[in-house]
């Protein structure tokens, strides 16, 4: 089957055009991911940049950030039962207000003073908890807006690509002259979001109200636990959340900034997203048979991102962005392979639930790399840190390729209408 035709029907006919992609659903819903997506890009830059320029250090930046993460990994898998007992948009939505209305608040902070420490890391924290009740419904409401899920998947990571690529120089660019419109802005965009996915037209959504949170709970955990790809591919983005995804960010952002400016590190990101859009739009073209193996082989690139960063001193800027961006493309490559496969072997009623523990397993050690990456980067030194971030990040990818329930799955093609 391609992307262009549905099934036959069983007399023998042509194969029927495909229903289009871009509906009035799926560019809302397009639309509220690109606005939503640029402010998650902009928002760490934006809070890295002004805290190092108030004089927080590395430090004070990855305790904010973990703040973040820490209180989204624990709360996100309590937001994939709500999702699925009520349903992902109002509480979408819901997380989308809040978002806006703390980030304003932060705008107003940097605008009346100084901030303290604590109070970006509690405005942090509660931010991280308003995402854990978005994320997972944005897995589950992709079947409902979209009838090719990789195609879907593969324009969403562009979507995400191009908010990667102007959320961070944006974010830069804005903080370097004033962080109050940093932060306005970004607030912002979670408004943006909120009003896209209000004007969402949805058809039904049965639920079951029946069981109780722990029984969801549990009912999620052994459908997770019954799935070793799923898990085989958590357990090793443990080791990628400790090692890369948590230090790369604050020592990132101090390596590149001291070396070559402040806005040079948002410039750095907006390359990872240019990476992100054309890894993408490959994504859409490219089917491989067996996605996540397709994913992990393009995974080796994205050890380039941590590699230049760490480079930074010794090469060129172009040279920097040129690893961020090619681990662009490898990252959304490999995610569009990823969140395909999710949606399309996990039954819908629990869809949501699943993809909280499949969040939460990916991020769950990243605030304890961002959190540990300030002493560690003061006894191994920045650079040789994030050197270690690149020689594991390759040993992830290494790990992907060779465990046999990732490498072995077989692509699972939706059943499409013929009607």
């Amino acid at each position: 089957m391609t992307d262009t035709t549905r099934a036959a029907p069983a007399t023998g006919e042509p194969p029927l055009p495909a229903p289009p992609l871009w509906t009035r659903n799926f560019t809302l819903y397009f639309t509220a991911r690109i606005a939503s997506l640029l402010g998650d890009a902009m928002l760490p830059v934006a809070l890295s940049v002004a805290m190092l320029a108030l004089g927080y250090g590395v430090s004070a930046v990855g305790y904010a950030l973990g703040a973040w993460m820490g209180a989204f990994a624990l709360f996100v898998v309590f937001g994939g039962v709500l999702a699925d007992r009520i349903h992902p948009r109002p509480l979408m939505i819901g997380a989308d207000a809040v978002r806006c209305a703390l980030i304003g608040v932060t705008a107003l902070a940097f605008a009346s003073g100084r901030p303290g420490l604590w109070f970006l890391i509690g405005v942090t924290a509660l931010g991280g908890l308003a995402t854990a009740m978005f994320q997972p419904g944005v897995n589950g409401l992709v079947p409902q807006v979209a009838v090719d899920a990789q195609k879907a998947n593969g324009v969403l990571r562009v979507a995400q690509g191009i908010s990667t690529m102007a959320g961070p120089a944006l974010a830069g660019l804005l903080a370097a002259f004033s962080p109050v419109w940093a932060f306005a802005v970004t607030a912002g965009t979670f408004g943006a979001s909120g009003l896209c996915l209000l004007a969402l037209r949805l058809g039904a959504y049965t639920v079951d109200g029946s069981a109780s949170t722990l029984e969801n709970l549990r009912e999620g955990w052994q459908e997770f636990r019954s799935r070793s790809w799923l898990w085989a591919v958590i357990l090793i983005w443990w080791v990628l959340g400790v090692f890369v995804w948590g230090p790369v960010t604050p020592l990132g952002a101090a390596s590149i900034t001291g070396e070559h400016g402040s806005a040079a590190f948002g410039y750095a990101e907006g390359a990872f997203g240019a990476g992100c859009v054309l890894g993408g739009l490959l994504a859409i073209r490219m089917r491989p048979a067996r996605p996540l193996l397709g994913g992990a082989v393009a995974m080796f690139l994205f050890p380039l991102m941590p590699l230049a960063a760490g480079l930074a001193p010794d090469i060129s800027l172009p040279m920097v962005f040129l690893g961020y961006a090619l681990s662009g493309v490898g990252w959304a490559f490999w995610g569009v392979q990823w969140a395909t496969t999710v949606q399309t072997r996990i039954p819908a009623d629990k869809l949501n639930r699943i993809s909280a523990y499949e969040i939460a397993g990916s991020i769950l050690a990243v605030p304890l790399g961002q959190v540990v990456s300030g002493p560690a980067s003061s006894v191994l030194g920045v650079h040789e840190l994030l050197l270690l971030a690149a020689l594991m990040s390759t040993g992830c990818a290494v790990a992907l390729v060779a465990t046999r329930p990732i490498r072995g799955l077989r692509r699972s093609e939706p059943v499409l209408e013929t009607v």
